[in-house]
């Protein structure tokens, strides 16, 4: 593998390719596609809808390979670690000889993406391309037609692990969280927040809810139990910000 790209494609909307990415997906000899089981083959399935719809002329060479399960227990961050050798080794295999890859990362590879880690550990290293793409952040306030932060202020950008352990972010009014799939948002007072919450963003069955997180708690909290089990994955996002 000499060349790898690194094609966001936005968060599950084929309007979310730019006219970069579909160039570069046409030009594509090879486009490895990840399969993450039978629960979310829906995620494969949409890939091969994006390459027929934005470049139906080319005819680069798909292959699917499948995504090794991550270790459940023990240290996370070591488990995370071996996950992404593993995939890593997963790429090189499933490319053969190939000299010229391309993946289509799910919203953009530089945002709570290890697409770009990952990469760094093939061996020898690729020359690595990056098309950026819509993110979840994007995705999550043009549903609510929001602006991210308040005048002037700043926010942040994390993870529902981190609220859960660390609780609020310190300095900050407002925070996007990502990765959440126990709602942590539980674990703060509810009085003090609103927020705004969407699911399957940019994609057909996409779902948002808002409000003081005190009165749509429940509603989000049972609407995503649902979305799960009609779909057998959930992936949402969620702005809070501290009520004045």
């Amino acid at each position: 593998m000499r060349e790898l790209t690194l094609i966001g494609i936005g968060t599950g909307n084929p309007d979310h390719v730019t006219f970069e990415a579909a160039k570069a997906i046409a030009a594509a000899d090879t486009i490895l596609i990840p399969r993450k089981g039978d629960k979310k083959s829906d995620l494969a399935d949409l890939r091969h809808q994006i390459i027929a719809k934005v470049a139906p002329d080319s005819a680069p060479k798909i292959i699917e390979f499948d995504i090794p399960a991550r270790r459940a227990n023990g240290d996370y961050l070591e488990a995370v670690d071996l996950w992404h050798d593993a995939i890593a080794q997963g790429w090189k295999a499933a490319a053969q000889d190939a000299p010229c890859v391309a993946l289509l990362v799910w919203g953009d590879p530089s945002l709570y993406d290890s697409t770009l880690r990952i990469a760094t550990r093939l061996d020898p290293m690729p020359d690595i391309k990056v098309v950026a793409g819509i993110t979840t952040l994007q995705a999550l306030t043009a549903a609510h037609a929001i602006p991210v932060n308040d005048i002037g202020a700043p926010f942040v950008v994390t993870t529902g692990r981190q609220l859960r352990d660390h609780g609020w972010p310190k300095g900050a009014d407002s925070a996007i969280f990502m990765l959440d799939g126990h709602c942590a948002f539980q674990t703060l007072p509810l009085e003090d927040f609103d927020i705004w919450w969407g699911a399957y963003l940019g994609m057909e069955n996409q779902v948002i809810r808002s409000g003081p997180l005190q009165e749509v708690c429940a509603d989000i909290l049972a609407t995503r139990a649902a979305a799960r089990a009609a779909h057998g994955w959930c992936m949402d996002a969620y702005l809070l910000r501290k009520r004045r």
